[in-house]
């Protein structure tokens, strides 16, 4: 099988790169500014609000769908839905491009407002109202959720080896019941 050169490109990270060129036998590389790998965008700058822009853009390409085609607006519709086909789009590898900034998590959350409010029967509640009648997580809690199961899986000893790389337990007595902390090994 021969090596397209074709599909190679170089991504410069960071202010300070003077942009080297490169290339791969007599050929030169593409530079690139952002590139797409496993779904997520990242550009020159590791700012992830392109990728938050377009996750929300998708989102609210399948709510007006939704929207359209659908005639009940009953919660036993929508809410299938919303979590089967616009939720993904919102949280897919979140952990890893997670929002940094404020404005990127209000356009995120501004899709979840859209969608819990064309539930019948809902539209006069707050957004938290509405999330907490549906048994949502706003998608900040969502991530902070995930987090704080990930941080309990490697001191309850689920990844063993990892876990004696990143963590050390110390005794406390400041903690609520377990008695343990996580300190930075």
């Amino acid at each position: 099988m021969k090596f397209n050169n074709a599909k190679c490109k170089v991504l410069h990270l960071g202010q300070g790169d003077l942009e080297y060129q490169y290339r791969l036998g007599d050929e030169w590389i593409e530079i690139s500014h952002a590139e797409k790998d496993s779904g997520i965008l990242v550009d020159e700058k590791l700012d992830m609000s392109q990728q938050c822009m377009l996750a929300a853009q998708k989102a609210n390409r399948i709510l007006g769908c939704i929207k359209r085609s659908m005639a009940s607006r009953l919660r036993e519709v929508i809410l299938p839905l919303y979590s089967a086909l616009m939720s993904p789009h919102l949280e897919y590898c979140v952990q890893i491009w997670g929002p940094q900034y404020k404005r990127d998590m209000d356009l995120l959350e501004q899709v979840q407002r859209r969608a819990t409010k064309i539930i019948r029967g809902l539209e006069h509640l707050s957004s938290e109202d509405r999330l907490r009648e549906l048994g949502l997580f706003s998608l900040e809690k969502r991530r902070l959720r995930g987090d704080l199961i990930v941080a309990f899986q490697y001191i309850k000893e689920v990844y063993m080896k990892e876990r004696e790389r990143l963590f050390t337990k110390a005794c406390s007595n400041r903690t609520r019941g377990n008695g343990f902390f996580t300190e930075r090994g």
